[in-house]
C-alpha cells in the first residue's frame, strides 16, 4: 500500500505524479469498444481528418480515467473507502495517439466525517501532454475521496 491516510494530505499542497503514459491507438479502441462509445472523432480516420481536429482523437472519459489511474498510488492506493464525485471536468486542448499525459494534484480541501472515524479529501487534478513543448493542459478535473484515517484503518 503506497497511499495516504486521511491525515497526510495537506490543503494546498501539490502532488506530482511520476508515473505518465503514452496513449496508444489500441488503448483508446479498447476503451471505445468496452463503453461502447462509436462516435467516429474517435475511431474513423476519414471522418476525423475532416474535422477542425484534423485527426482522431483520444476518448476524454479515457484520459480522465488515466489520469485517475495515475494518481492512484501516491494519493489513495489501499487507503480508500471510496470515490465520492469528479467535478468541474474540463478537456481545454485535445489528446491523440501517441501523446504522453502526466498528471499532478492539488488538495483543495479536507474535512472528517460526522463520526470522527474517516476523512473528505477533495483534490484538483490537471493533466497536461509531456510531448508537447508547451506542455498544454488536456484535462482538469476535482476528485472527492472519502479516505480512511490511520487509527481506524484496522
Amino acid at each position: 500500500m503506497t497511499g495516504r491516510y486521511y491525515e497526510e494530505f495537506e490543503v494546498g499542497e501539490t502532488i506530482e505524479h511520476e508515473k505518465r503514459r503514452t496513449i496508444s491507438e489500441r488503448d483508446n479502441q479498447q476503451f471505445c469498444d468496452m463503453t461502447m462509445n462509436q462516435q467516429p472523432l474517435h475511431l474513423d480516420a476519414e471522418f476525423a481528418s475532416g474535422t477542425q481536429f484534423d485527426g482522431r482523437l483520444v476518448n476524454g472519459l479515457y484520459t480522465m480515467s488515466l489520469a485517475v489511474g495515475l494518481t492512484i498510488p501516491d494519493t489513495t492506493d489501499g487507503t480508500i473507502v471510496a470515490n465520492l464525485s469528479y467535478d468541474n471536468i474540463e478537456h481545454p486542448n485535445p489528446v491523440y495517439h501517441g501523446d504522453t499525459i502526466r498528471v499532478q494534484s492539488t488538495v483543495t480541501d479536507k474535512r472528517e466525517t460526522s463520526d470522527g472515524e474517516r476523512g473528505i479529501v477533495t483534490m484538483h487534478v490537471d493533466v497536461f501532454k509531456v510531448n508537447d513543448p508547451e506542455e498544454p493542459l488536456v484535462c482538469e478535473f476535482d476528485r472527492t475521496a472519502l479516505s480512511l484515517k490511520r487509527e481506524h484503518a484496522d
